[in-house]
């Protein structure tokens, strides 16, 4: 099997246990997964399987969202609900609160990488330097913020709602740990549901029991998705029979002898002669080259 498996990761699960479940369901062992989740988060792990796994980290669109509960008044030491409460504030915060101090939040910016997070320092991860107390000094790392809208919010309770779509590598909690810092009250995460990832939606993951009951059925192949359809913003080349066998031995190909090249175009999306999907490459207009990007055929 060759493609995209779209998970609807359940809540207390890590992304390697989802790829550790589908070896067992699928029977197969090349599996990958694009944009690591949480435990605590549920929603969309794109599942890349077979030649696949090769485009895990060349996606075009790195753009993800996120419907995130949080609830302020407290700060934890993972900056979420599963953390230990490091402090407390009666402060009374309202609506017109939050909504002054979101446009800080959006746009780039620069985010503190929290202590439990796959980040390394020093060859060693943050979160396992975190579970044995020790807490180590960390660079700010950029992030982009393209939208964060407060869905709701309960003022009495504190608690509220917030849908965010942005760039790669960023931490929800650490927005909502920011935002409560901001506001002087402190803020955790509560709930996290990553609502799309790599041109994925919800709507188009599938349970691990289902996928589980398509497996026993015989036909868990028809639940993946092409993968080239996370490059179908790229324009396509379509390679003859020579120039297929060069692409895939990795030789750069005269830009002249192809079709379809046009000179304010960079990168493009290779199909063979047959025309399966083989892979990605960039059109080097100045040396008249066609430079191999990612060979996944």
């Amino acid at each position: 099997m060759n493609g995209i498996l779209c998970v609807n990761k359940p809540e207390d699960f890590t992304s390697f246990d989802v790829i550790a479940k589908l070896r067992g369901i699928l029977r197969m062992k090349k599996l990958g997964h694009s944009g690591t989740l949480d435990p605590m988060a549920t929603g969309v792990l794109p599942v890349f399987a077979g030649n696949a796994t090769k485009a895990c980290d060349i996606m075009p669109d790195d753009t993800k969202s996120y419907r995130a509960g949080f609830r302020l008044g407290q700060t934890s030491d993972t900056q979420d609900i599963t953390g230990n409460i490091l402090t407390s504030s009666d402060k009374a915060v309202s609506h017109e609160d939050i909504a002054g101090v979101i446009p800080s939040f959006t746009g780039k910016i620069m985010q503190l990488p929290p202590m439990y997070s796959a980040v390394q320092v020093n060859g060693q991860r943050l979160y396992d330097l975190a579970r044995k107390g020790i807490e180590v000094e960390r660079t700010p790392r950029p992030a982009e913020i393209y939208s964060l809208t407060i869905v709701s919010y309960d003022s009495v309770r504190r608690e509220g709602v917030l849908d965010i779509s942005c760039g790669k590598g960023t931490y929800v909690r650490t927005i909502i740990n920011d935002i409560g810092e901001k506001l002087g009250c402190g803020g955790i995460m509560t709930s996290l549901v990553r609502t799309s990832a790599c041109g994925f939606s919800l709507k188009e993951c599938y349970t691990l029991d289902e996928i589980q009951k398509a497996a026993d059925e015989g036909r868990a192949e028809e639940l993946f998705v092409p993968v080239d359809r996370v490059f179908s913003g790229m324009k396509a080349l379509r390679l003859n029979e020579a120039q297929t066998r060069m692409y895939r031995c990795g030789v750069k190909l005269d830009l002249a002898r192809l079709n379809n090249i046009s000179p304010d175009i960079k990168e493009y999306t290779v199909y063979a002669n047959d025309g399966a999907f083989i892979g990605t490459a960039s059109a080097d207009h100045e040396a008249g080259l066609l430079r191999i990007g990612k060979n996944l055929g």
